[in-house]
């Protein structure tokens, strides 16, 4: 494994770890890589995304879910970036959701920060736990715990446990 892992992830490399595309990525970038600890996401929130159709007109509101959805987007780049994942087809899956708490709107013109932070994981290992914290500025607008399988190929498995 190579010992330089980047400290931060532009669109081009969150691409090449997540298959996620419009209009389903809800991570522009990330920064502060703390390999298989945690990183900082960034979400650009703008009005022409497709949830603010309905979501509700006249009053567009980021619907919580997508909040939770860029966390784990931000987690599975974080630790994509910390085996590096480029180009090998990693696959996430949401396993359970708790203690989701919703304490402001986000809407078109903010910076949504989602400050994601490992709480059980290891390099190599199928069953993560985060802790994620979605931030407008200094203000709390969502926090989730998750937990997500990674499905990884059994050669990243083996150069992560060997490395």
């Amino acid at each position: 494994m190579n010992a330089e892992i980047p400290k931060t992830a532009d669109i081009d490399t969150i691409q090449r770890i997540i298959p996620h595309r419009y209009p389903f990525l809800l991570v522009d970038r990330l920064r502060d890589i703390e390999p298989f600890k945690g990183a900082v996401g960034i979400k650009n929130v703008t009005f022409n995304e497709p949830h603010f159709q309905g979501h509700f007109p006249g009053t567009p509101i980021m619907p919580g879910v997508t909040i939770i959805e860029a966390m784990a987007q931000t987690a599975a780049v974080m630790v994509g970036v910390s085996m590096n994942m480029m180009d090998r087809d990693l696959l996430v899956y949401f396993m359970a959701i708790d203690g989701a708490k919703f304490r402001r709107k986000v809407g078109p013109g903010d910076v949504l920060e989602l400050h994601v932070t490992t709480t059980r994981g290891k390099p190599g290992g199928k069953v993560w736990k985060f802790h994620g914290r979605g931030m407008v500025g200094s203000e709390l607008a969502a926090e989730a715990e998750f937990t997500a399988m990674m499905d990884l190929p059994a050669d990243a498995v083996a150069a992560v446990t060997e490395g």
